[in-house]
């Protein structure tokens, strides 16, 4: 009998495009912009950040050879999202709006962080 895949089964709190700050490790202190969340091994590639360079052998999709650079993924609890209003790293609560939607907040502020 196979195991089940595991999964976390919350709803994510850090999003696509969200401004995110790094809380630790060698690039601590920099912002940037979520490209892609990994939520089944909780990890998250933000642009310009934990950035390592890679020796690329040239293949027929891609011409040039040498060496490139490449966004690694980051644990997603190394990050904290900045907010938009108030401009600083904050934590994040959600709110149940009058119409029912479930949008998230700045904890610092109260303002909100999903807008649409």
């Amino acid at each position: 009998m196979k195991k089940p895949k595991k999964t976390n089964k919350f709803k994510y709190i850090i999003k696509k495009d969200d401004l995110v700050e790094v809380i630790s490790g060698r690039d601590r202190g920099k912002r940037g912009k979520v490209l892609r969340v990994i939520p089944s091994v909780s990890k998250v590639i933000v642009d310009n950040i934990n950035i390592v360079k890679r020796h690329q052998r040239p293949t027929q999709q891609e011409k040039n050879g040498g060496i490139i650079d490449t966004d690694l993924p980051l644990n997603s609890s190394k990050v904290m999202v900045v907010c938009p209003r108030c401009d600083k790293r904050t934590r994040i609560g959600w709110k149940i709006l009058d119409d029912g939607d479930k949008k998230r907040y700045c904890k610092k502020c109260g303002e909100l962080i999903d807008k649409d």
